[in-house]
């Protein structure tokens, strides 16, 4: 099971950044093209990305690449496919047609360069009106793409909202994602950053909040948001704990025939026995990758 709690943004201007992040204990770092680089800086900072994605790491390495609809998303593309690279994450995804569009060039990549077709991820941002009036059918386009993220920085500029601390405007964005994410069958999808640095509480709420709304992870722009993020959407010791006692007892119950018990005073189902599951898988990759 591959673990996409944090996913930390990077610079790709900035090589010392780059390389410091790639050891910062981050699910997952995203090498920056987009909005981290001024546009005079953008075809030179190609290389400085490609380079990282040699260096040595304990994260997945994803670059987030320019717009389909600025000069720099082809040039991205055809640069930063390589070795190394985990996947691209898409900005600013409004349509089904430019989703499509950009899994078929990393098709004709992939084959033009011997790497496994399908291999390279594909993450697209919803972070516009339009893009989350079309998430459902922008869920169902891609076989490259297995969850969908969430961009607030913008959809709040696009809409003409007021992004507060609190978020409760944001929660409509984050109950559609996840529910056309649940509907086509992907994981469970990703939140957006937190742009307010040094209120560690109001992080983990924030976090919180994604979580309970069905989302895997969150994208973070700061090293100090890695921790609070990764321990938010990590089980805890007793969640582990009940889990196991859900599943060992209800296992006994079922090869007995019954498909139901009480445990506790709590009632147990399938339901709530896959849960119970899902939070063992994910016990058990944090235990595999140490953290």
């Amino acid at each position: 099971m591959n673990l996409f709690r944090t996913l930390l943004f990077a610079p790709g201007n900035h090589p010392r950044k780059v390389e410091k992040s790639l050891l910062l204990g981050a699910d997952v770092v995203i090498f920056d093209l987009e909005d981290a680089v001024a546009a005079s800086e953008k075809n030179t900072t190609r290389a400085v990305v490609v380079e990282a994605l040699t260096r040595p790491r304990n994260s997945k390495a994803y670059v987030r690449v320019n717009a389909t609809d600025t000069e720099f998303c082809f040039d991205d593309i055809q640069a930063v496919v390589s070795d190394g690279l985990y996947g691209i994450v898409l900005p600013k995804v409004d349509v089904p047609s430019q989703l499509w569009a950009i899994d078929w060039l990393i098709t004709q990549l992939e084959r033009a360069r011997g790497f496994p077709e399908g291999q390279i991820d594909l993450i697209p941002i919803i972070e516009t009106g339009k893009g989350l009036a079309n998430v459902e059918q922008i869920a169902h386009t891609s076989r490259r793409a297995r969850r969908l993220s969430f961009g607030a920085g913008d959809f709040s500029l696009d809409m003409g909202m007021n992004w507060t601390i609190e978020e409760s405007e944001l929660d409509y964005a984050r109950a559609k994602i996840a529910t056309a994410s649940r509907a086509a069958r992907l994981e469970a999808p990703l939140d957006t950053v937190f742009i307010h640095l040094g209120v560690i509480e109001d992080l983990r709420l924030s976090a919180q909040r994604a979580r309970n709304h069905g989302f895997q992870g969150k994208l973070c722009i700061h090293p100090e948001q890695i921790g609070p993020v990764n321990e938010v959407f990590s089980p805890t010791a007793e969640e582990v704990a009940l889990a196991q006692k859900y599943v060992d007892e209800f296992d006994d119950a079922e090869a007995q025939g019954s498909a139901s018990l009480q445990v506790d005073g709590y009632f147990i189902d399938y339901p709530i026995v896959e849960k119970a599951r899902r939070t063992l898988a994910v016990a058990r990759a944090i235990e595999e990758v140490g953290s």
